[in-house]
């Protein structure tokens, strides 16, 4: 649950500054989308490791793991959201497609990051094979 809200709260700001960047500044979709979460990242990995997982360990390994995790979900999210929408809304102007491409790949994700923060960047030792 706590993920949850702090997932909402990183989704609403994230994808406020990602629609602003692009629609109102015009920038690509790509550095559109990579602010968000530069901007999120930041306060996802405070949130996250205090707390949601209440994640103590102390050093740059799970600074390390989370950003590496940033990187694997932003590249794998938006890589196929943007190819999918291409194909699907071929019909429709480059805004349009860049747009839906944009919303679905937070969808996609909060799915893939969730689930790295939880088994990778935070992960609980004492639960480790």
């Amino acid at each position: 649950m706590k993920f949850v809200m702090v997932g909402v709260i990183n989704t609403i700001v994230g994808s406020t500054i990602m629609f602003v960047f692009y629609n109102l500044f015009h920038l690509s979709y790509w550095v559109s989308s990579a602010s968000n979460y530069f901007f999120g990242s930041i306060c996802s990995y405070i949130l996250n490791k205090h707390f949601t997982f209440q994640y103590h360990e102390q050093g740059f390994a799970s600074l390390f793991r989370f950003t590496i995790n940033i990187l694997v979900c932003y590249l794998l999210a938006y890589g196929i959201a943007k190819p999918l929408m291409q194909w699907i809304l071929s019909d429709f102007s480059k805004s349009v497609q860049e747009n839906v491409s944009m919303l679905l790949g937070m969808c996609l994700f909060v799915v893939f990051n969730y689930l790295g923060q939880r088994f990778f960047a935070f992960r609980n030792k004492k639960t480790q094979v």
